[in-house]
């Protein structure tokens, strides 16, 4: 399975690769789809706000628990064979989805389609790492990077189309892509080797928990408050109304579960034995410093998404299909990198590739805020976010490149599962912030916009909260009573601004993570000595 230095990759393995990227654009699009399609799905399933929530939350905190432990496992079983099995589990649940007769059965069916996710995203890094090499291997995470971020931009469009005519075809068109799939991974890809090594069973309960927590808290604290308790926490017939909050608690358990998970696994390595991850991983000072990147691009790059479609509907009035199409011009521009990181595989290093792509997110961003406002034209839009997807395919995709280059081959499978955590904790810590800040800027800035109206203390705060608690939803009501118009007007220009300052702090993390790749090492992609698997017991075999 994996090529040399030297013979070019066959037909059979860019096929291999262009199954392995569907399957990472299924798990994608399953992310931000929801976003669109929640409003038929309370309607029809009669769901409460807190259960809505949870529909989009329990696939995101899912998926983020397991990412070490399936990227441990892909190397013990074999990341074919976990990649075969996560897409599986991801078909049968989104069948479950599809079908669901109530709330609950969808919010279950949800958090199992994030395990199946969590099995596919870290075992095709680990695929697309041992099966190309070289001026080939750039070019396959360029395929692979873009395809995160176009997959990101269609979702919005393919759920605000399929919403038209069911909710339930957004989770019923995953089983025969599916089917594609993996008659293609089967096809045009080779059984991968594994170790006869075992799993560290307290090591991966201690992950998932940490992990688990950690994301539920990053995600729900402006919900449910940091400290306080702001909002009661509803899991089935167990309500949480005191104080300190359950985001607060959660943040406690999972520092301590995550110390205690390190401990372990540096204790393991000590000893020579097994861990579930090998912080001796952390010694590599690419993949060190590579992992703080991709963190920092995560956080600059998905906490825009989370808000540019309130924007783009409640603030421009656009509906939520053209709002998908408005982001398809940074799937676009994600397609455009892909295009041009194959031609400059060979020219232009990876690490130059990632900063490249950090400046041009970052003008798209700043071009983003420069521009927003309540009637911004839709080609200043188009070419921010095509600007910024161009950013986000060079990015994305080189620096996973980065932090595997100088991995040894047996522990890629866990050392992905690192990467595609940072990943999707960056992700989750983006939306925490940049929704806050959002959010914050929006009650602060509509209720001041409203006490310059003459408008009673009172009657300015409860319209702010108003606007605020709706996302925004409630613009377009108060837009059509003549009474309130001044007031939509207003919530409008404060959401605006919200965007401006939104994009600024993006572009400004995105900065950030460019002086930190300053401390990554500018070497061309190669495998340094083994002293992993010099330490490490057992072999590897072949995949059964």
């Amino acid at each position: 399975m994996t090529g040399t230095a030297t013979a070019p990759p066959t037909t059979r393995q860019w096929l291999g690769l262009i199954a392995v990227s569907l399957g990472v654009a299924l798990i994608v699009v399953d992310i931000t789809i929801v976003n669109v399609i929640l409003a038929p799905i309370i309607e029809d399933l009669e769901m409460d706000s807190a259960g809505a929530q949870w529909v989009q939350e329990s696939y995101a905190i899912s998926f983020a628990a397991l990412l070490l432990l399936t990227g441990r496992l892909s190397d013990v079983l074999g990341a074919r064979k976990v990649f075969l099995v996560g897409l599986t589990v991801f078909a049968l649940t989104s069948l479950l989805a599809a079908a669901a007769p109530d709330g609950g059965v969808l919010i279950l069916a949800r958090f199992l389609q994030g395990v199946g996710a969590a099995a596919i995203l870290p075992t095709s890094l680990a695929l697309v790492n041992a099966t190309f090499t070289g001026r080939a291997r750039g070019q396959a995470f360029a395929v692979w990077g873009s395809t995160i971020g176009a997959a990101a931009a269609l979702g919005p469009l393919l759920g605000g189309r399929l919403a038209d005519l069911s909710w339930r075809w957004a989770f019923g068109i995953n089983i025969p892509l599916v089917a594609l799939i993996l008659v293609g991974v089967l096809r045009h890809l080779d059984a991968s080797p594994r170790s006869r090594t075992r799993i560290d069973g307290i090591g991966g309960v201690l992950s998932v928990l940490g992990l688990g927590l950690l994301s539920f808290a990053l995600i729900e604290g402006r919900t449910y408050g940091w400290l306080e308790t702001i909002e009661p926490l509803d899991l089935g017939a167990f309500t949480w109304s005191a104080s300190p909050s359950p985001v607060f608690v959660a943040l406690v358990v999972s520092t301590v579960a995550l110390v205690l998970f390190w401990l372990k696994q540096a204790a393991l390595g000590r000893a020579e034995m097994e861990p579930l991850m090998d912080v001796r991983l952390f010694a590599i000072r690419s993949f060190r410093n590579g992992n703080f990147v991709t963190l920092l691009v995560g956080v600059g790059e998905f906490g825009i998404i989370a808000v540019l479609p309130l924007w783009l509907q409640f603030a421009l009035g656009y509906s939520a299909f053209q709002a998908g199409l408005a982001l398809v011009a940074l799937a676009a521009g994600s397609f455009f990198a892909s295009g041009a990181g194959f031609s400059m595989a060979a020219s232009v290093p990876a690490l130059q590739q990632v900063r490249l792509g950090l400046v041009l997110e970052s003008a798209g961003l700043v071009l983003l805020g420069i521009t927003a406002s309540t009637d911004t034209a839709w080609w200043l839009i188009a070419g921010a976010l095509f600007l910024y997807g161009v950013g986000v395919g060079f990015a994305t995709a080189q620096v996973t490149n980065i932090v595997l280059a100088d991995v040894p081959a047996p522990s890629a499978g866990q050392a992905s599962g690192i990467q595609s955590t940072a990943r999707e904790l960056g992700s989750a810590l983006g939306i925490a912030v940049l929704t806050t800040l959002f959010f914050t800027t929006l009650a602060t800035d509509l209720k001041s916009r409203l006490d310059g109206t003459g408008l009673a203390d009172r009657s300015a705060g409860q319209l702010s909260d108003t606007v605020t608690h709706s996302a925004g939803s409630a613009i377009p009501s108060l837009a059509e009573n003549p009474r309130t118009a001044l007031v939509a007007d207003a919530a409008r220009a404060a959401m605006a601004q919200g965007l401006e300052l939104a994009s600024y702090s993006c572009a400004a993390l995105l900065v950030l993570a460019l002086a930190a790749t300053l401390f990554v090492r500018a070497d061309k992609p190669h495998r340094a000595p083994d002293p992993i698997t010099e330490m490490a017991p057992g072999g590897c075999a072949g995949e059964r």
